[in-house]
């Protein structure tokens, strides 16, 4: 048997009665298993009820009849699939276009710091100057594609500064933000004028073009956070439990298994968010996902117990 705490124990009584049709009584709750799957651990208890016995599963939470789920590796199995395949209804149309640039962006923050190691002379370092600034406009040109920005009164496309006004303005606004929003645009506009002034630097040196390299990687990834945050929805907190705890959860569909789909999962109470599309998958990243054998067979396939038919909760 697995240590667990009476709050852990008491939670997972709680929820099974929550499911429950009124007067259902558990007679005896344990824990029996763990498993860590991508970051998420998965619990598993045997609930010894009054109709009947069942597995309930965490992260999120989900209990299976063991009338249908005997053996409890198949209710695991089970259990991933579920946590894995979102909801058909649930995905939003596929964008991914939307979040691709961010990712470009980090890409050639990463190049800028693999030149950073073969740079030597002034001319060099002028050169990782411009590339730092690059990727600075690289960052708010992603951000412009990214959203649907109102035109009146809209900045040119390359003036830095004044869509970083427009963009935290607008992605961390309100009182509440204002100590986050001035530390993310003055983070941003030092590191603009920072590598402005290494670009037409006669004088610069070695650690320059790494303080640069090193500011404006720090400032993109900070902001580049906050804005795939606002653009996937992403609460502050849970809404249900208000905690803190919230963490992505990858999915697939599979009518679109060559797109990437996240949503955000509360690992306290299991509450999900809203899935969208976040990157798209090669060929071979989709085998390792979806096998699918007999689609070219004649012969006919007839699922056996546990699984006769999917009930429902209260159908038991």
């Amino acid at each position: 048997m697995l240590k667990y705490t009476d709050e852990e124990k008491q939670e997972v009584i709680d929820y099974y009665l929550w499911q429950s049709p009124e007067g259902t009584e558990v007679k005896f709750a344990q824990k029996v298993y763990a498993e860590s799957v991508i970051g998420h651990t998965h619990t598993v208890w045997d609930i010894h009820a009054s109709d009947g016995r069942w597995w309930v599963i965490t992260n999120p939470t989900n209990l299976y009849s063991q009338d249908q789920f005997p053996n409890m590796d198949l209710a695991i199995t089970f259990h991933m699939g579920l946590c894995l395949r979102i909801p058909r209804n649930d995905i939003k149309q596929p964008d991914v276009e939307k979040v691709r640039p961010f990712t470009d962006v980090l890409q050639s923050i990463a190049d800028c710091e693999a030149a950073l190691g073969q740079a030597n002379d002034a001319g060099a370092f002028r050169a990782i100057g411009v590339r730092c600034r690059e990727n600075l406009l690289a960052f708010v040109h992603a951000a412009q594609d990214a959203y649907e920005w109102p035109e009146q009164d809209r900045p040119q496309r390359s003036n830095f500064k004044g869509w970083v006004d427009w963009i935290f303005d607008t992605f961390l606004g309100g009182a509440d933000n204002r100590e986050r929003r001035r530390l993310i645009k003055t983070t941003l506009k030092e590191a603009w004028d920072y590598v402005n002034w290494l670009t037409h630097s006669q004088s610069g040196k070695w650690m320059d073009a790494e303080v640069a390299t090193t500011a404006v990687s720090h400032a993109i990834g900070m902001a580049t956070s906050t804005c795939v945050r606002h653009l996937r929805g992403v609460p502050d907190q849970c809404p249900e439990c208000e905690s803190h705890r919230l963490f992505p959860e990858e999915g697939i569909d599979a009518e679109n298994p060559e797109i990437i789909f996240e949503r955000p999962i509360c690992s306290e109470c299991g509450w999900v968010g809203e899935p969208v599309p976040v990157g798209e998958r090669s060929e071979e990243e989709i085998a390792q996902f979806i096998t699918r054998e007999g689609e070219n067979l004649d012969a006919c396939g007839i699922m056996q117990t546990p699984l006769i038919e999917i009930m429902g909760r209260q159908d038991k």
